[in-house]
């Protein structure tokens, strides 16, 4: 499918069906708009290259999943109101900001694999050499690039994937936590989960549940973290439910 641009061309991603967007796909790091091709075949909707992927530039400056709430805003905008957001991983941190940023705009949320909450049982640490490294430079005893070729050696795969502004993002998000914004959400949340995601167990999805006023918790048996691409049909039932309370 072709690709638009949005908001001034600041933003690409490709339009499904005839009429006014109703459905917003925000797809996980590293991934692209094209995540989001089988669930929304058929509808009128949107899936958008997020800033510093697929064809989207990176952001203007350095910031976290509110940072890209207000980048993401204007599109919104352009939908037939309310809209349904779908957000994988850290799309969905996008989406939740967008709820409650925008909350005349939304109508539900259709939420999969994201990190909402830190998990239960505490982040794991960072490799010994590294947290040693890292204070070796707060005293001076070894330089910033020193440390930051520590960052490179045991950081993250997505973090050696990332540069520039868009590492100095990633630091950000996976630091945040979204209590404030899932107790804001007064619209229903479809949690569409795998129950093999090791990148955001079940349990965060469990807690959220918690904390939200309207959810409807699934959980997918055989499924791993990347449920747009690997079960497709499942998340498109939860928009097809949240589209059809919208009627």
């Amino acid at each position: 499918m072709a690709l638009s641009s949005f908001v001034d061309g600041t933003l690409f991603g490709t339009r499904f069906g005839y009429d006014a967007a109703r459905v917003v796909a925000l797809h996980g790091w590293g991934r692209s708009h094209k995540d989001f091709t089988a669930s929304l075949d058929g509808l009128n909707a949107i899936s958008i290259d997020l800033p510093g992927f697929g064809a989207s530039p990176p952001p203007p400056h350095k910031g976290g999943a509110s940072l890209y709430a207000d980048l993401l805003s204007p599109v919104l905008e352009e939908c037939k109101t309310p809209v349904i957001l779908v957000g994988h991983s850290f799309g969905g941190r996008v989406a939740v900001h967008l709820a409650e940023q925008r909350p005349a705009l939304i109508g539900g949320l259709v939420l999969t694999g994201v990190p909402l909450l830190h998990r239960a049982h505490g982040r794991q640490r960072p490799a010994l050499p590294y947290r040693l490294g890292r204070l070796m430079n707060r005293f001076g005893l070894i330089k910033d690039e020193s440390l930051e070729g520590l960052r490179e050696k045991y950081g993250s795969a997505d973090y050696r994937a990332a540069s520039g502004v868009m590492r100095d993002v990633l630091v950000t998000v996976v630091n945040e936590s979204y209590e404030q914004q899932l107790r804001s959400i007064s619209v229903p949340v479809d949690l569409v989960w795998g129950d093999g995601d090791n990148a955001a167990p079940p349990e965060i999805a469990s807690r959220a549940e918690a904390l939200l006023a309207d959810a409807r918790l699934t959980l997918l048996g055989g499924v791993d973290h990347f449920v747009p691409t690997n079960a497709p049909q499942a998340l498109r039932e939860a928009i097809d439910r949240r589209l059809g309370a919208l009627r």
